[in-house]
Parts: C-alpha cells; sequence; structure tokens
C-alpha cells in the first residue's frame, strides 16, 4: 500500500487524527496499541537500542523477526530511542508534545528514575493519557516487582482452576493475562479519551497484569463467594453447567455448550432418544449437574455412533450451541473465518485480523510490523523540524 493509500486508510478510521507513542515491549502493551492502530490512530513504537525481544522469540522468523514479534505490531510507525541519555529522552518529550496517548509496560520506578514521573509528565503534557501496564502496579506488598503472563496465571488462581480433573495446575494454551491485560489497556484509554471531552484534562491509566488476571476469575470467584468452598479443576467441563463439556465422537471430539431445558430438549431429540429430557435425574440443570458423569456415560455412548461434522452441524443448526474441536489450520481454513474477515495479509505478511467490527468506520491494515528503526528519519525529523 502506498504512503498516500495508508493516510487515506487511516483518515477513515475511528481513532484517525489520534497520536499514541507506545514504549511498551512483548505483548499487552503492543496488543492494546495495535488494536488502536487497527481503528485509525497514529501508533509510534519506540524501541530500546537491543530492540523489543519478541523481535528474537521464534522461531518461526520472517526477514529476521520472529513471528510473535509480527503478529501484535502492525499499522505502527517504528523508531528506535536510548532514554538513558537525556538527548534521547527530550527527543521523547517532543514527540509527546503532539500526542494524545503514552502507552508503557516499564517497571515501575523506571522512568521516574529518568525523571520522567507522573506528576512530571501530567505537568508538562496537562492533556496526555500516560497508560502503564506493569506486573502489579507501584506500590503494595507487590508493589514495583516484576510481571509475566504465565507467573500472574499461577498466582492468581488461573491455574488451580485450569487442567485435568485430579490433574497438575495448569498454564492456559493463550497468554489470556497479557491479552486481557491488552484489552484493559485500550478500554482504559478510550474512556480517559472520552472523559478529556469533558475536562480537557488527561490522566493516568493503571493496567496491571495481577488485576486483570483476578479480573478473569468467573465463575470460579462468584462460586467461591457464595459456597465458600474452593473451586477445583474441572477438565473441559463447566463447574455450574451440564453437559457443558468435550465428548468423544466416532472420529473426534465435540464440545456440547447446553445452557438451558429447551437445548437438553432438542439436543435429546436430535440423538434418539426424547425420553432422556424427561428422566428424573436429567429434567433440569441443577439435577444434570448433580449426575453429570451418570450422564457422561449415556450421551458418549450415543453420541460414539455420529461423526463429529455431521453431528456439529445438524445440533447448531437445530438450536443447540456446540462445535467440533479444530486445530489451528482448520480454524485458519474454515470458510467462516474467510467470511468474517479475520485473516490479514499485507504482502507476505498475514495476521489475524481485528474482531471489532464497525460499520461505518471499520478497522484498516495499512502497514506491515515495522522492521527496527524503519521510521526514524521520518518521524524524529518531523518532530525536529
Amino acid at each position: 500500500m502506498s504512503r498516500r493509500e495508508d493516510d487515506a486508510h487511516a483518515e477513515t478510521g475511528s481513532l484517525a487524527g489520534l497520536k499514541v507513542i507506545d514504549l511498551s515491549r512483548v505483548l499487552g502493551g503492543p496488543y492494546c496499541s495495535q488494536i488502536l492502530a487497527d481503528h485509525g490512530a497514529d501508533v509510534i513504537k519506540v524501541e530500546p537500542p537491543q530492540g523489543d525481544e519478541t523481535r528474537a522469540w521464534g522461531p518461526p522468523f520472517q526477514d529476521g523477526n520472529a513471528s510473535y514479534f509480527q503478529g501484535v505490531n502492525r499499522n505502527k510507525r517504528g523508531i528506535v530511542l536510548n532514554l538513558k541519555e537525556a538527548p534521547q529522552r527530550e527527543m521523547l518529550c517532543t514527540l509527546l508534545e503532539t500526542a494524545d496517548v503514552l502507552l508503557e509496560n516499564f517497571k515501575p520506578g523506571t522512568l521516574e528514575g529518568w525523571g520522567l514521573t507522573k506528576d512530571a509528565i501530567q505537568a508538562r503534557f496537562p492533556r496526555l493519557i500516560h497508560c502503564r501496564v506493569s506486573g502489579f502496579g507501584e506500590d503494595g506488598p507487590m508493589g514495583g516487582l516484576p510481571g509475566y503472563d504465565a507467573a500472574v496465571q499461577a498466582m492468581v488462581g488461573l491455574m488451580s482452576v485450569n487442567g485435568d480433573l485430579g490433574g497438575r495446575p495448569t498454564r492456559v494454551g493463550v497468554p489470556v493475562v497479557d491479552l486481557v491485560s491488552g484489552l484493559n489497556a485500550a478500554v482504559g484509554i478510550l474512556l480517559a479519551l472520552h472523559e478529556r471531552e469533558r475536562s480537557g484534562k488527561g490522566q493516568f491509566v493503571d493496567i496491571t497484569l495481577y488485576d486483570c488476571g483476578i479480573s478473569l476469575l468467573h465463575p470460579h470467584l462468584a462460586n467461591y463467594f457464595m459456597s465458600g468452598k474452593v473451586p477445583t479443576r474441572s477438565g473441559n467441563a463447566h463447574p455450574n453447567i451440564s453437559p457443558y463439556d468435550s465428548f468423544a465422537t466416532a472420529d473426534g471430539e465435540i464440545f456440547l455448550a447446553v445452557g438451558n431445558e429447551g437445548q437438553f430438549s432438542r439436543m435429546c431429540d436430535l440423538l434418539g432418544v426424547p425420553e432422556l429430557a424427561t428422566r428424573p435425574e436429567y429434567r433440569t440443570n441443577g439435577d444434570r449437574n448433580v449426575n453429570r458423569e451418570a450422564l457422561r456415560r449415556d450421551l458418549e455412548r450415543l453420541l460414539s455412533k455420529w461423526h463429529t461434522n455431521q453431528l456439529a452441524e445438524k445440533l447448531i443448526r437445530s438450536g443447540v450451541p456446540c462445535g467440533p474441536v479444530l486445530s489451528i489450520d482448520n480454524v485458519v481454513d474454515h470458510p467462516h473465518t474467510s467470511h468474517r474477515e479475520m485473516l490479514v495479509e499485507i504482502g507476505e505478511y498475514r495476521g489475524t485480523a481485528s474482531p471489532i467490527k464497525l460499520s461505518r468506520t471499520p478497522a484498516s491494515y495499512r502497514r506491515k510490523p515495522p522492521k527496527f528503526g524503519e521510521h526514524n528519519s521520518e518521524v524524529l525529523k518531523k518532530s525536529e523540524g
């Protein structure tokens, strides 16, 4: 895409005209800034001289950059600044003079050590939204300590409820804490920008992995508050709903997400056993929860006669939520993935599209992830001028 086309697409986005200085690295911050960039914000990614470490988190690699970096850094202009040096910090401040948002995930105390305290930033740039994504925040018993997704998953109890029944605590297979921290950072920035329309003032947005990890514990915390019982691992099964689990079929696995009595009745009809829904031990969700092991045996006996895709198609079209358990390549090739435009291609770059669909101002995909320091002269020359 040409520069002119890039600018035209950016101007149509819902965040057109928003300028974001992104000092963040790894995942939570970059995921946040990619959300903003996809919707038209001008995001300037500022890397230290050693670069964002995820450039090396591979294989696989493309043009020297790991897929991990490529996945969360499109639509950004990339520059390099050594913020340990005073003149380079002043160059950052020059950029901030025309910026709306500063996003960073330095360990608390790092910017402060360079004289860039929250108060100093607010005083010099009163309209600036300053968002920090950190492990635990700057104060409290764990204030200032470093945090990484998997370690936080362990600490906040996510691992304790994830894994096979009777098995060991298991990390969720995607960095869910980092990702939801990035989402919450984007939400927090947008909330602060909306409030700025009233007050004319910026503010500090404090996002921590610890807080975001705890926020994911539904329904386990709600169950604990009401029952006093400590939740445990249940494999793929839901602690409150049955049948809500994966089940073996003749040629694979299907996940049944049966949330009410009507769905359970329709499922039993389709499986050719309408009487199953009227048995006293399965009549309500509460009954099925108490008798979930017996229900599993009954269902797997019936499901063993069905092919996964055939069964999933029939069930979901009859109003029973379910899905075949697919691998990543199956998801990429699925026709609905294409229909929902969830894949992005820019030259040789392939990525995951924005799930946020706006009718008048949709996301656009204008730039491949930047090469290291690719836009130094373009951005810094303009700021000096």
